[in-house]
């Protein structure tokens, strides 16, 4: 129970990645607040766990994001570990990019990132110790064919991450990056029809072309990307800062 006692926010909290470390969060005494957009969802997953707190926002209203996360350390207390999680993911040609597609894309993966850790640092005491995590991808660390800003928005927050470890260095408060490949998520499988199309097959080969683009040839499991969080909570990763945690199966 090393967390217990500390408030934990988590953005896109209510499924998937953001679920599972949430999840893990609260097992380990932390008190927990999942955000998203969809409040059934949230509140039917805070349901599950004493220690996790619904709130409803979404991290593309600035205003919204940043009230929010006030109220809930009015509520929890200090956070002491944020994981900027929540994100999109659409693909498609460059060429049929729309400028409001670009814009939509960085004002959830990137903006929403940016305005998530600087209203969580708002909430701490001077010399807290903190741990702040965003979950990047694989595709922030190189190209990704047929998703450009979904590209760009990932290496973004790489950028953020290790701009900010550099600011804070010599504080109590750490950031890093965790970048995973495809993971067996809503997200990915949501891709599944468009890739269906681009590669003419059926949903059995669309996943199968997925697991490919992990070097082992397997979709990740979400409990693999959550042990990787869990360590860079704990007090024995108190020196890993401004790093990125590649998880695809084998190296770039």
């Amino acid at each position: 129970m090393e967390h217990t006692g500390k408030h934990a926010l988590v953005t896109g909290g209510g499924t998937g990645i953001g679920a599972g470390i949430a999840r893990a969060l609260a097992d380990a005494g932390a008190q927990v607040t999942i955000t998203g957009r969809r409040a059934a969802v949230l509140a039917d997953f805070a349901a599950t766990h004493p220690n996790l707190h619904a709130l409803p926002m979404d991290v593309a209203d600035e205003q919204a994001t940043r009230a929010g996360i006030a109220e809930a350390a009015a509520a929890r207390g200090p956070v002491q570990i944020c994981v900027a999680n929540a994100g999109i993911a659409v693909g498609g040609p460059f060429e049929k990019v729309r400028l409001e597609d670009w814009r939509a894309m960085m004002a959830i993966n990137l903006d929403g990132a940016f305005v998530t850790l600087q209203a969580a640092l708002q909430t701490l005491p001077a010399d807290t110790p903190a741990r702040m995590i965003v979950i990047s991808s694989i595709a922030g660390v190189k190209g990704l064919k047929g998703a450009v800003p979904y590209t760009v928005s990932k290496h973004g927050v790489i950028g953020l991450v290790r701009g900010l470890s550099e600011e804070y260095m010599g504080s109590a408060i750490t950031f890093n990056a965790i970048c995973p490949g495809y993971v067996d998520t809503d997200i990915v499988r949501a891709q599944i029809p468009s890739v269906m199309r681009r590669y003419e097959t059926d949903e059995a080969g669309a996943l199968a072309v997925m697991a490919k683009g992990n070097r082992h040839g397997r979709l990740l499991g979400v409990d693999e990307i959550t042990a990787s969080a869990m360590w860079l909570c704990a007090q024995a990763a108190a020196s890993v800062n401004g790093q990125t945690i590649e998880i695809s199966g084998g190296q770039t």
